[in-house]
Formats: structure tokens, C-alpha cells, sequence
């Protein structure tokens, strides 16, 4: 069984070393390679993926562009805009977005409770639209997306969360609210020196959320106040590989799964 990463540069990806333990564990016989394409290669590396292999991950910059090349698209990769997980059967593609529900998985392990919450997401890149989507689909109750300049935010974001209020960093500083997530790149490895917001706006949540993984403790976290629930992004990115797996081979995991794969990789980043 033939899979890999579709994206730009990735040399720092993870991805192979995820699904390497993963069939460790599942004694699935697949490999799992890294297909690094310009934008104007997109068109042959696609045709090479549905001739040779049997799915395939999709990173930046290509989670929207390669939607043009699909057969089919799953509901929920529609709805967010983006694809990040292709599957080739019978010679026909079909493209899912599993950061949805990596994302989903993480909240219910650490016991974050969606429903009648207030939340605010930090960016308005390709994590935070499966984020927005999935806390709507779960009926969040005040939902911030917050970005630099709010007038420019994409209208696929008013589609997915028609009562998603749009503010930016100064509005954020007079909210208090349940659940903080960050879906900036501030603050991740190698410029590990800062955080997208000020010490006071975390304190203002209840718990605090960074999908960033490297490093563990980001400076975001590290503002919680003690004894405030925070959590990183590693089980988010085992998550979603997991979710990916398991639409290649048509079964489900169980999450004990997802945490022998983080723990090994912990040991090793």
C-alpha cells in the first residue's frame, strides 16, 4: 500500500514518521513517501497519485488548489474549502478534510466542552476553517475568529458560521470568554520567542488551546494562568494522520492508538 504527503517544502514534516509507527503498531505492510510539487507540477504529480498510489495527505499550499483534480469531494471538505486527505479507489479520487476531525477528537480526549460555549479563534489560514467548522457544526455558542484586518476575511468563513463574529486583536483584549485556540503560526518552532496575543487575553479564558506542536509549550500556553487547562497540537496532528488511516483502510481506531503514536513521537522531536 503506497501513500505520502502532497505539498511545497517538507523537509520538517512529520508525517512519515506518524504513519511509519502507525503501521509498526497495525502491521499494515505501506509505506508512506513525500511528494513535494510547485503549483505548476500539481497537474502530473496528481496524475502520478491516481496511477500509483493509494491516497494520499495534502499540505500547503496545495489543500485548495488540488480540489480541481478530484472526482469526488466529501461534505465536509465542500463546506470548509479545503482538502488535506485524498483516497484513490477503483481509479477515482475522493477528497476529505481530516484536520475536522483530528481537531474534534483532541477537544472530547481533553474533555473540552463545544456546546453554549463562547470560543475565539486566533488566524484565518487553512487550520482555522476546519476549526470554524467544526465548532459550528457543534453549536458553539458566541464564536470569535480574529484576524489583522477583519474586513479582508474570507466569506467562506460566513458560509461555514453564518453568527461568527469577525474582530481584531484590540476587540479580543475586552472579551472574556470559555475556550482560547490558536490557529496562527506565532510562536512555532524555530521563532518559538513570542505569542499572537498579550499575557491578560489568555488569562480571559478558561482553557487554552495552540495547534502549534513544536514546541510543547508555547509562550500562548505558557500565559495561562496556573491551574488553567491548556493543550497543545500534538494529538490534533496524530488525530488527523489517524482519521486519514482509517478512510485508506475503511475501519476505525481507537484513541489508546493516538497516544501510543504521540508518545513515541514525543520521544523524538
Amino acid at each position: 500500500m503506497r501513500y505520502g504527503l502532497l505539498g511545497g517544502k517538507l523537509v520538517h514534516s512529520l508525517s512519515p514518521q506518524i504513519h511509519e509507527i502507525f503501521f509498526n503498531y497495525t502491521g499494515i505492510n505501506g509505506s508512506y513517501e513525500l511528494l513535494e510539487s510547485s503549483a505548476e507540477n500539481l497537474p502530473v504529480i496528481m496524475r502520478q497519485v491516481k496511477e500509483k498510489m493509494n491516497g494520499c495527505n495534502v499540505t500547503i499550499p496545495h489543500k485548495i488548489a488540488v480540489m480541481s483534480f478530484l472526482d469526488d469531494i466529501a461534505p465536509e471538505a465542500l463546506a470548509i474549502g479545503a482538502v488535506n486527505t485524498i483516497v484513490i479507489r477503483n481509479g477515482k479520487t475522493t477528497g476529505y478534510n481530516t484536520d475536522y476531525f483530528g481537531f474534534g477528537r483532541m477537544l472530547e480526549y481533553n474533555g473540552i466542552k463545544i456546546p453554549g460555549k463562547k470560543v475565539a479563534v486566533l488566524g484565518s489560514g487553512g487550520a482555522a476553517r476546519a476549526v470554524i467548522k467544526y465548532l459550528a457544526d457543534k453549536n458553539v455558542g458566541e464564536l470569535y475568529l480574529v484576524t489583522r484586518t477583519p474586513e479582508n476575511i474570507d466569506n467562506h468563513f460566513k458560509e461555514m458560521a453564518p453568527s461568527c463574529n469577525v474582530i481584531d486583536y484590540t476587540q479580543l483584549e475586552k472579551i472574556n470568554g470559555n475556550v482560547l485556540i490558536n490557529c496562527t503560526p506565532v510562536g512555532m518552532y524555530p521563532r518559538m520567542d513570542a505569542s499572537p496575543v498579550k499575557r491578560k487575553v489568555v488569562e480571559a479564558f478558561g482553557v487554552a488551546v495552540d495547534i502549534i506542536y513544536n514546541p510543547a509549550q508555547t509562550i500562548l500556553l505558557q500565559q495561562a494562568a496556573a491551574g488553567k487547562k491548556t493543550v497543545n497540537g500534538l494529538f490534533m496532528l496524530v488525530a488527523q494522520a489517524v482519521a486519514a488511516q482509517e478512510i485508506w483502510q475503511g475501519r476505525q481506531y481507537d484513541s489508546s492508538l493516538i497516544l501510543k503514536i504521540m508518545k513515541d513521537l514525543e520521544r523524538n522531536i
